[in-house]
């Protein structure tokens, strides 16, 4: 019997997770028996949704009053509202598994957090750790020894070298780079394309080369 596994987002991430659940099951990992959940879904997704031959079944709230036990992943990209849905299933009788695609590539003593998704052509390296409901995005690379935080996310073609620390709620932008030994504070933004040469102070967003 298949385990229930439902995706809370049904826009283009979900939907991009959901194939990633469908490679994990192909290469011999769990077969989940996956179903959507949005609060306020666009038509359009709910048709996209319906070409991957599944559905969108209810809401978050419902899923919280759920009388058994569920998994989920949270695939909601905005990093506070990730947060958020997490908190709201609070006491719900909920797991969130780990999803590695299995084109990505996780090196020896890695620790990656509940609801951690890891997308396909991802490179982690060596001694990494993530906090929990970190999305780590297609061809991103993790360099040694880095840390990530609660409810952060690394976007497509990111590289974060070795000894990074990226705070909770932090962003790394689309095809940026962080060099080396660097620090990432609590929700600070690095935009897309931006080399990071120095520490960025929580909260800050910062954007260019050299990143300011």
């Amino acid at each position: 019997m298949s385990t229930p596994l439902y995706i809370i987002g049904a826009g283009g991430f979900g939907r991009e997770v959901f194939a990633i659940v469908q490679a994990v099951r192909e290469s011999g990992g769990e077969d989940y028996d996956v179903a959507f959940v949005d609060d306020h879904p666009a038509p359009v997704d709910l048709a996209r949704v319906a070409a991957l031959s599944a559905e969108v079944v209810g809401t978050v709230d419902g899923l919280k009053h759920s009388p058994g036990p569920f998994a989920a992943v949270v695939a909601i990209g905005a990093n506070s509202l990730r947060r958020r849905v997490v908190e709201r299933l609070a006491g719900a009788p909920v797991t969130y598994p780990v999803l590695v695609h299995p084109d990505a590539t996780v090196g020896r003593d890695v620790q990656l957090g509940d609801g951690t998704i890891v997308a396909p052509g991802a490179r982690l390296s060596v001694s990494i750790r993530t906090g929990r409901h970190v999305h780590i995005d297609q061809n991103v690379t993790i360099g040694h020894d880095s840390t990530l935080g609660d409810f952060c996310r690394v976007n497509p073609q990111a590289c974060v070298s070795g000894s990074v620390a990226i705070g909770d709620e932090a962003l790394v932008g689309a095809a940026a780079t962080v060099l080396q030994g660097l620090e990432l504070g609590t929700g600070s933004v690095v935009g897309a394309g931006a080399v990071v040469t120095r520490s960025v102070a929580p909260g800050t967003t910062v954007k260019g080369v050299p990143a300011r």
